[in-house]
């Protein structure tokens, strides 16, 4: 060092984009000439005292001075640690071991600590396996080591070992020196954890290797390929030197590296891993130009070393660390932040987005905790002991996948779950025609949690909210994730602050809705996926707010105007906009989003005008238009008729229909017009908002556009007076099922029960087989109602159609909704239902139970169906079966449900395309438990329940009747009256007559049933009436309740008695 040198061939490397210091390097091929004479430091004639590692060992296991001791050690280089750093003070530590006179380096060895700076360059220049002599050593302790060390002092010198210029110095021992005296002690071990998790610990194997870069992974993080094969980390190793000179084509030695294998995390390869006894050597140069990394390799090297040693993570986990981060990076950079932003160290007061979107999982696998590894005793310890040295395989904790991976991998497993065999069990399917089949099919859904991923999958991505759709989303680099979103206590999420901010859940459910449009002949071909035509699946995700993390996007240009500690800071206002007037305004009410006849071409445009997605509010204003002054508002303008009604109508259409979500009734909202004052801003009317008849009809005097470049903001109500209270407003159960039609919108909380589709309720829409035009779509919800003190609530159809599809978000069987104003509808066999109509508002108060729960239908006795409340609409009763009413038997085309004979479907006037017909059955009976009769109406497959009949007799019977194609008997008395088309077959009639008069049809069962209708006021239930009846020779006059009407849901046998038993005793 310090001597002038020529070097004959070099190459120079620009700094990469991740060196900070912005110095470039030189990289030496050939080895320097030097410009003058080199002279030796080492003078033969006086041959210098050395000590060799045996001996070196001996002076430092005595526990008193030697005297005359030489301070010089010589012996191969064995060993060299890496650079290390304890308290502030930085070092290596090189072994020598043997002596060359013996050529044995593995009898002894002894370490020596270079600590002064300007010997620290000796790093680069020392090649293991050489014989090196190093003068004016000295003897010290080190803190938290037993034993003592050899040292370098300031006047130390390196050199290499020449036999003839040193002499071995002769210690003068009583006894020669054993291999005892040279072996250092042991170091102590800490044996309280040594038996637990035995199985699960691996240790890692400890050797050498060669091998060149063939990749780099990411330099800030340590991470490079070898050979194609191989992982290499040097992450533990504190100083990162080597790593900015490592590229592609580089030759590498590595010396006491660990190898671990089957780490787990993601981690599929071997990986090599130097601690700081381990030493990395540079072998060749590469020959290729150093590749342009991308910035998120570049980036984030003070952060992967901030995890690594203030939570003191084990391989695997930092490697699953740094994987997670840079999924992270891929979701959220350059979009939302730069790399270079998003992987910054954290500090106690500005903690970075990376490491707080990882805490909630490194908290729970590696808290923060006192720094532990000390270089020191990894490099010294006796045996080695380090971080790298045992391991337990990582198990996954989760994976941060793009937003358009989720789509992609919901919309898979949804379709490879798509089963019309099992959507449609083969007793119901066998009986539907294909009309029915596919209506069956058009919808079905598919929920998946996050214990369906392995690993765990974790959304994540910056809440947005859409002007097009209306809905919110979860936004990344790849795409978007529609959202549904619940406060706490079912409340809606009506807080637009939020908008910006970086959500991240664990705890969610992934809803796939399926529509599939497909043309089965009959259930014979569910299996064929060539007779599905079309299919789309609409992707999004419901969660509460509770089980979210949210985090503000910090603000770098000022580091000061954002804190991350807070997660509501309001960044749907720009900082710089400080002129600007508002107007507060009290919501009641908030229509359904649909498109209206609202133009928003400009006027005089030759563009056809389109039916732009808009909704209404209508509430009140609340005070007049403030202005903003600095940071704050204004008190309000004085009007100049404060008693005047202030109600109004905003309209909301173009991108301010993203607003949606947030307007709830029963809030207070802040509107924000943005620039200079404009005088009458906010009461001004609006000619193309709505004509003046809606308005008085809406109870509201003015009508208000919001523009697009508006804000909106929520208010707290109790910092305002005069706040007008409104009540969830809920229809009693006597208005609802009343035939008054004077107030035909109600409002009711549900549980959605079932959800399918349906034809269109409008006859102009419904279209006959054949036609060219296709009916649109219709969506029929059944709900259970919620009312208070209610044991049975009620049944509800409600029908979506029209401009209101597709549905809103999150109405799925199971979920709780609130409806307000739906049109209440009477039907003609006097059935209530409701429609949605444009003043419909629907609010999802929870979502589907995770975990199905299967409720067991009540048992009652058949006469509590007569009380006019607390009517269960479904249930079980025992009873049994009287006599059988009517029977049909029949075959019909699968395509236009005419009637098939001997296979061929009879339509006249045209030619059906369709060869396929299937069978359906009806059944009438009466039953009676004792309390109260019901005539029963069973179908299909029930039949043959009803009947008793085993699957094979009743195949044989619907074969007899395909030859008619139809019978039917009415059954009168003690008689069965024939319809003419089954009097061709007597046999058949007259075995069914016995059939149904027979006790293995009439006997004790337990049915399951619901209402022929659903419960209404709109027809008056039938008092008893006195019946006579004869008992002998004594006659009784009682009264007799009317009889029930009921559709079964299933027949079962009872305990005591099966009908094969009773069958058997009759015979």
């Amino acid at each position: 060092m310090g001597r002038l040198f020529l070097f004959p061939s070099w190459s120079y490397l620009p700094p990469a984009r991740c060196n900070s210091s912005g110095e470039g390097h030189l990289e030496l091929w050939d080895s320097p000439v030097p410009v003058f004479p080199m002279t030796t430091s080492l003078d033969c004639a006086t041959p210098l005292h050395v000590l060799y590692p045996k001996a070196a060992s001996y002076v430092l296991r005595q526990r008193r001075k030697l005297k005359d001791v030489p301070p010089n050690l010589a012996g191969t280089l064995v060993r060299l640690s890496a650079l290390a750093k304890s308290q502030k003070e930085t070092y290596f530590v090189l072994t020598l071991g043997g002596s060359p006179l013996s050529g044995s380096q593995a009898a002894s060895h002894v370490s020596i600590i270079v600590q002064v700076p300007a010997q620290l360059v000796w790093h680069r220049a020392l090649k293991p396996g050489r014989a090196y002599v190093l003068t004016n050593l000295r003897v010290s302790r080190v803190s938290g080591h037993p034993n003592r060390v050899w040292r370098t002092s300031p006047s130390s010198h390196l050199l290499p070992l020449r036999l003839e210029c040193v002499h071995e110095w002769d210690l003068e021992l009583d006894r020669p020196l054993s291999e005892a005296d040279s072996r250092p002690l042991p170091m102590p071990r800490n044996s309280r954890n040594r038996k637990e998790q035995k199985d699960l610990v691996r240790d890692s194997r400890v050797l050498s290797y060669m091998g060149m870069v063939t990749g780099v992974l990411n330099e800030p993080a340590g991470l490079f390929e070898l050979d194609r094969q191989l992982e290499l980390c040097l992450a533990y190793q504190q100083f990162p030197g080597i790593r900015q000179v490592i590229r592609p084509g580089v030759s590498l030695e590595l010396q006491d590296v660990h190898l671990l294998q089957s780490l787990g995390g993601g981690t599929t390869r071997p990986v090599l891993a130097p601690c700081f006894r381990g030493a990395v050597l540079l072998r060749a140069f590469s020959r290729l130009k150093p590749e342009i990394q991308p910035s998120h390799q570049t980036q984030g090297a003070s952060l992967y070393k901030q995890l690594l040693w203030e939570r003191q993570l084990a391989l695997p986990l930092y490697l699953w660390t740094v994987k997670a981060l840079m999924e992270l990076a891929h979701k959220l950079c350059p979009h939302v932040l730069r790399h270079r932003q998003f992987l910054q160290h954290s500090s106690p007061g500005n903690p970075s987005l990376a490491l707080q979107l990882l805490a909630p999982n490194l908290d729970v696998l590696a808290p923060p905790c006192s720094p532990s590894w000390n270089p020191q005793k990894v490099i010294l310890g006796e045996p080695h002991h380090c971080p790298l040295q045992k391991y337990t395989r990582l198990q996954t904790p989760c994976s941060f996948p793009a937003l358009a991976t989720v789509v992609k991998e919901g919309e898979r497993r949804a379709w490879d779950a798509f089963d019309p065999q099992a959507l449609l069990p083969l007793p119901e399917a066998s009986h539907l025609t294909s009309c029915q089949l596919n209506q069956h099919l058009s919808w079905s859904w598919l929920r998946l949690l996050p214990s369906a991923f392995q690993p765990p999958q974790v959304l994540l991505g910056v809440l947005v909210a859409s002007s097009h759709k209306g809905f919110l989303q979860l936004r990344d680099q790849s795409g978007s994730l529609p959202c549904l979103l619940l406060d706490k206590d079912s409340r809606p999420f009506s807080d637009p602050q939020f908008i910006g901010v970086v959500v991240r859940v664990e705890r969610f459910q992934l809803i796939i809705e399926r529509n599939v449009k497909s043309s089965y002949p009959s259930w014979k071909e569910l299996s064929i996926t060539s007779y599905i035509q079309k299919q789309k699946a609409r992707v999004y995700v419901q969660f509460f707010l509770a089980d979210a993390l949210i985090l503000p996007v910090p603000r770098f240009s000022s580091p000061l105007s954002t804190s991350l500690t807070s997660p509501r800071t309001k960044p749907t206002l720009p900082e710089d906009l400080h002129i600007a007037q508002s107007r507060l305004f009290f919501l009641s009410h908030k229509e359904a989003l649909m498109k209206r006849n609202v133009p928003l071409s400009p006027a005089g445009s030759s563009e056809m005008p389109k039916l732009p997605l808009s909704f209404l509010v209508s509430g009140s204003w609340l005070g007049g238009t403030q202005r903003k002054e600095g940071t704050a508002w204004r008190p309000s303008e004085p009007k100049g008729d404060n008693s005047k009604d202030q109600k109004v109508l905003l309209l909301f259409v173009g991108s301010s229909v993203r607003w949606f979500e947030f307007l709830h009734p029963g809030q207070v909202y802040r509107l924000v017009a943005p620039g200079p004052a404009t005088p009458l801003l906010f009461e001004e009317d609006d000619p193309s908002c709505m004509s003046q008849r809606p308005l008085e009809l809406a109870g509201c005097t003015s009508c208000l556009t919001v523009q697009d470049d508006w804000i909106l903001e929520l208010e707290s109500s109790q910092d305002i007076p005069d706040v007008p209270s409104v009540n969830k407003a809920e229809t009693s159960l006597s208005d609802l099922f009343s035939s008054n039609c004077s107030d035909s919108l109600v409002s009711f909380s549900a549980e959605i029960l079932s959800r399918t589709l349906c034809e269109p309720l409008s006859a102009s829409l419904q279209m006959k087989p054949g036609n060219a035009q296709v009916a649109r779509e219709c969506v029929k919800l059944t709900v259970a109602l919620e009312i208070a003190d209610c044991q049975f609530p009620p049944h509800l159809d409600i029908y979506i159609n029209g401009p209101h599809l597709p549905p809103p978000l999150g109405l799925l069987p199971g979920a709780r909704v609130y409806f307000s104003q739906l049109e209440k509808k009477i039907s003609r066999s006097h059935n209530i239902y409701c429609c949605f109509r444009s003043s419909t508002y629907v609010q999802v108060l929870s979502f589907p139970p995770e975990a199905t729960i299967s409720v067991s239908l009540p048992h009652i006795y058949l006469a509590e169906l007569l009380r006019s409340d607390q009517t269960p609409f479904q249930a079980t009763a025992s009873c049994h079966i009287v006599c059988v009413f009517s029977l049909q038997l029949r075959w019909v085309c699968s395509h236009c449900t005419s009637l098939c004979v001997q296979g061929r479907c009879t339509l006249q006037g045209s030619t059906c395309p369709s060869k396929t017909s299937v069978s359906q059955a009806s059944l009438r009976l009466l039953v009676e438990d004792g309390t109260a009769e019901a005539v029963v109406t069973c179908r299909n497959h029930h039949v043959a329940t009803a009947l008793g009949l085993r699957p094979s007799e009743w195949t044989s019977l619907l074969e007899f009747v395909r030859g008619p194609g139809r019978i039917a008997l009415q059954f009168l008395g003690t008689g069965a009256h024939l319809e003419p088309s089954a009097k061709m077959n007597d046999s058949l009639a007259l075995f069914l007559r016995t059939l149904c008069s027979s006790i293995s049809v009439l006997r004790p069962i337990v049915l399951s049933f619901e209402l022929e209708k659903k419960p209404s006021n709109i027809i008056p239930v039938d008092p008893p009436r006195l019946q006579r009846f004869q008992c002998g020779e004594l006659p009784f006059l009682t009264h007799v309740n009317p009889k029930l009407r009921l559709s079964c849901l299933s027949i079962q046998e009872t305990e005591h008695t099966s009908f094969r038993e009773a069958s058997a005793f009759s015979h």
